[in-house]
């Protein structure tokens, strides 16, 4: 009782003027509702962009990143107002924000060396460690951002004072505190994240909450209670001189940064350079300075156009390539057909900032277009022999890349000799992916044949209104052998693809813009890969 008794006291307290009557303290406790408000938000897209560096950015781990961080606004609230009522003084919300800015930015370091792990643990497979590192960072989320969703009912309950204004004080504190998660939605994505970068973005979003309570004590001269946040500042200050954020620690690796979209990464083993993107599985472009063959997929595109009847290299008049990368397809293309007009399509500015830097891609024939593929393409004035998609990377491929209304647009803009050609991601053992966009493709280009690259989890499908046909693409490979001016790079590339073709698709399911459940079809592909069971009945 007597605990309760100092409480209501305390109660008491707060409906004298010597507080919340002041306008001046007014403004800052909806002030700090909204900065509040923005961090907590801001914080939930920076655990994302943390865990997207090395988990990739799929709904499934969307919807845990979120299911998580609401579990833990909800908690927050019930907290905050439970102590608001016993306790409702400023001193102790001030104290909730200090704690929780300071613990947002330890975040920034401790997940390092977790996330480090899950990097480690990506190139090696460990799914067991994977899943570790993805949980344990979200639960050292769990804390600050707890903390920080305590700020607005606390607020509420200091500045009722009359309650016949109950209502509109809560909707007030409410509608200020969204417009500032409205604010946190779109700071750490269209300014910190690639200025400069995921782990310093929380580091900063740490820093604010401490400030505000700086600001509070002073303003209530509690001039002892600074002692706590300038040491808080300090220490994380301290730490951010001596801690070096890194996205991985890979061998060989020679450049790393963070996009809008992407942590990118270059590592160079001998003379190779490969770009990899966020977890690091798959390589996105290859460049060796002496050789253009690589044993992947992008040698293979290609060879589409020779799957018409008596069609030599001279015959390719444009080429689109959605899905740029670093350049490698565009490169090969070059050598092959000479200065062809390439128009590349790639929507991350710093993925061909990359490309020029690391892997020569300087053609004076290629047009390099920093857009969405499917905009860019749709929107060109030109017609093409060869349209190359290779923006499917599983479990991220984009779905307006896999319906039939995108594949209209490729089948509009192909010209008389036109094939399209798709790299496509399986397993061993599932070729889902593979007969849905066939079955979906073939509603427009109706023509088809697939090739598996052999020793990889790739597979390329070629299109074309045209009746193309493996015996067309097995005449020109004689033909062209016999040729001593055919590049040896498309030779062999050409006897790869014809010593590789799969029976013909079927049985899948076509996608549309209004209904396209890519994601369902590669969370089971992976999920069935790794826990060596078929997970179809659960689509």
């Amino acid at each position: 009782m007597a605990w309760q008794a100092v409480f209501g006291a305390a109660s008491v307290k707060m409906t004298h003027p010597t507080f919340i009557e002041k306008t001046s303290m007014k403004k800052f406790l909806y002030f700090t509702v909204f900065l509040a408000g923005m961090v907590a938000l801001a914080a939930e897209f920076g655990a994302s962009r943390l865990l997207q560096m090395k988990f990739s950015s799929i709904n499934l781990v969307w919807a845990v990143i979120i299911g998580l961080i609401l579990v833990y606004f909800a908690l927050g609230y019930w907290l905050g107002g439970r102590l608001a009522d016993q306790d409702p003084r400023p001193e102790r919300l001030f104290d909730i924000l200090a704690w929780g800015g300071f613990l947002l930015g330890l975040v920034a370091f401790v997940s390092q060396p977790v996330l480090l792990a899950a990097a480690r643990a990506s190139d090696q497979l460990n799914f067991g460690i994977m899943a570790g590192a993805f949980l344990s960072t979200l639960v050292l989320f769990s804390v600050p951002i707890t903390l920080l969703a305590m700020t607005s009912p606390f607020v509420v309950r200091l500045l009722i004072e009359d309650a016949a204004k109950a209502g509109h004080v809560a909707g007030t504190v409410s509608a200020i505190s969204t417009v500032g998660s409205v604010v946190g939605a779109f700071l750490p994505t269209l300014l910190l994240f690639p200025v400069i970068g995921a782990s310093r973005t929380v580091l900063l979003l740490g820093y604010m909450p401490i400030v505000l309570s700086i600001i509070g004590f002073a303003l209530l001269k509690q001039w002892k209670r600074l002692a706590l946040p300038l040491a808080m500042i300090a220490l994380l200050s301290l730490l951010a001189v001596f801690v070096e954020f890194r996205g991985r620690e890979t061998p060989g690796q020679v450049f790393e940064t963070e996009s809008d979209y992407n942590y990118i990464e270059v590592v160079q083993v001998g003379e190779t350079r490969y770009l990899r993107l966020n977890d690091g599985q798959g390589v996105h472009s290859e460049y060796h300075p002496t050789e253009l063959f690589y044993g992947g997929p992008w040698e293979q595109f290609l060879v589409g156009p020779f799957f018409n009847k008596d069609f030599r290299p001279e015959d390719v008049k444009r080429i689109a390539i959605i899905g740029l990368a670093a350049g490698t397809t565009a490169r090969q293309a070059t050598a092959v057909f000479g200065p062809v007009p390439i128009d590349g399509y790639e929507i991350d500015e710093k993925i061909v900032q990359a490309g020029r830097d690391y892997f020569e891609m300087t053609m004076t024939n290629l047009n390099v277009y920093v857009t969405d593929g499917r905009w860019g393409l749709e929107h060109s004035e030109h017609k093409y022999t060869l349209i190359s998609v290779d923006a499917y990377r599983p479990p991220y491929i984009p779905p307006q890349l896999t319906t039939r209304e995108f594949f209209q647009i490729t089948a509009d803009k192909l010209d008389e000799n036109g094939v399209l050609a798709i790299n496509i991601g399986r397993t061993p053992d599932d070729r889902s992916l593979i007969n849905d966009l066939a079955a979906t493709i073939g509603t427009v280009l109706p023509y088809i044949y697939v090739m598996d690259v052999p020793n990889t989890f790739n597979s390329v499908l070629y299109a074309s209104r045209n009746q193309i046909s493996g015996e067309n693409l097995a005449g020109n490979l004689i033909s062209l052998s016999r040729h001593p001016e055919t590049h040896p790079l498309l030779v062999q590339a050409m006897q790869v693809t014809f010593s590789n073709l799969q029976p013909a698709p079927s049985g899948g399911r076509v996608y549309t813009d209004d209904l396209a459940p890519i994601e369902w079809v590669t969370n089971n592909m992976i999920l069935s890969f790794i826990l060596g069971t078929d997970l179809s009945p659960l689509q």
